[in-house]
């Protein structure tokens, strides 16, 4: 029987920073299921959705020496590689071709994947807590990831300053914090 190893996130970094096997394979198993609902919340298509996810570790991989402990949490930083590499799919000219030459069966399962994931953040309470929110929180929130949208398109959209956009989008998160922890 093997011993299960567990890893504080300073010594997850220093362990993949020095490329260590074990840690990658302790990371892939740990936020592989929080990566993909990301994911999955902007790519329905199940299969283009895993694709996504191995390309984010891919990316993880090789940007690990790219990573700054002192802007923020390893699972924030892998989060925003996630959701880019999956904005950056919805963008692709080959992705768009092939969302124009799908089968009708096709979107009936992209529709029961994404209520199927809808559901999975309803469980949790997140839709509810971010209505609570104010105002100018929940819209700069609902539009950078339930949309996708990036921090200069939602300050071009909103018709506010850039760093308007970063502040509200922190403030939010930590009052989302405070009803999560």
């Amino acid at each position: 029987m093997q011993q299960q190893i567990t890893y504080t996130e300073s010594e997850l970094v220093y362990e993949l920073k020095q490329h260590d096997n074990d840690a990658f394979r302790y990371l892939y198993l740990h936020y592989r299921g929080a990566l993909y609902n990301i994911i999955s919340q902007i790519i329905t298509d199940t299969e283009t959705a895993n694709d996504v996810l191995q390309d984010v570790f891919v990316a993880i991989f090789k940007n690990m020496d790219k990573y700054d402990s002192e802007k923020g949490r390893l699972f924030t930083w892998m989060l925003n590689i996630a959701r880019n590499t999956a904005i950056n799919k919805t963008r692709s000219k080959i992705y768009k071709s092939g969302l124009k030459n799908d089968t009708i069966e096709n979107y009936v399962d992209f529709i029961d994947a994404k209520s199927t994931n809808q559901q999975n953040i309803n469980l949790i309470g997140l839709r509810k807590q971010v209505h609570k929110l104010r105002e100018d929180y929940k819209a700069v929130l609902e539009l950078s990831y339930y949309n996708g949208f990036t921090q200069d398109e939602i300050a071009k959209l909103l018709n506010i300053p850039l760093g308007t956009v970063k502040t509200r989008l922190r403030n939010a998160v930590l009052e989302l914090k405070k009803h999560f922890i």
